[in-house]
């Protein structure tokens, strides 16, 4: 491989791209959930803390994103190893996890009647989020194309049903803050936990060589 090709130096350079796309989706899934966690107990908003929950293990799908580009800038022809195949069952399991426990609470607080203080940093929180989620979608899909990379491309997918999330969680905040009807936050957390059992689903289906639109830890059949 010459280093000093035309072609040879973009690869590198959109490569690099990724991987820092890879990182600062981590970064910011990180703060994300932690603000959520915080502000969901504190304020009793449980869409908001499953916001936040489901943001933690977004953060195990974008480290397992970051060792696929890494693998493939090593080799291309690379198969997807154990570490790749560990990070789609964590996320998986993780995932089922998330939407056993915040369906069964969603329908245990519209039983109840749970009404959260107020879900104003869920209105915060997924406002920034859909920015956020918005442009990482452009720029993930610009370097898949440009890399023609199935995995990528994927990733990004993934980041568009991240997006899809943030607005169930703007919605239920937004619509609680206006009508004080507290069912909209538990009809969120069962969006938010519907959404998890999906993704998990897909985790393990990943892990198992099979195909699906939206993958945690990219395409096992990715083409750079």
């Amino acid at each position: 491989m010459n280093l000093n090709d035309p072609a040879t130096i973009r690869k590198e350079a959109l490569l690099s791209q990724a991987a820092l796309l890879a990182w600062i989706t981590i970064a910011y899934n990180m703060l994300e959930g932690v603000l959520s966690v915080f502000f969901g107990l504190e304020d009793h908003t449980l869409s908001l803390f499953g916001f936040g929950l489901d943001s933690f293990v977004e953060v195990v799908s974008g480290i397992g994103i970051w060792h696929m580009v890494r693998r493939l800038r090593l080799d291309p022809q690379n198969e997807p190893d154990r570490f790749e195949q560990h990070a789609l069952r964590i996320t998986g399991s993780s995932f089922f996890i998330l939407s056993l426990g915040l369906g069964l609470t969603a329908v245990l607080n519209l039983v109840q009647g749970h009404r959260p203080e107020t879900t104003i940093w869920g209105v915060f929180v997924g406002g920034v989020s859909i920015m956020t989620m918005g442009l990482l979608i452009h720029f993930k899909k610009k370097v898949g194309m440009a890399l023609k990379s199935d995995a990528i491309l994927a990733d990004a997918n993934c980041t568009k049903a991240c997006l899809l999330l943030s607005f169930v969680l703007l919605a239920a905040s937004a619509g609680y803050e206006l009508t004080g009807i507290g069912g909209l936050d538990a009809l969120g957390g069962l969006l938010i936990a519907w959404y998890a059992f999906r993704e998990g689903r897909e985790a393990f289906e990943k892990a198992r060589g099979k195909q699906c639109g939206c993958s945690s830890c990219g395409c096992d059949s990715a083409r750079m």
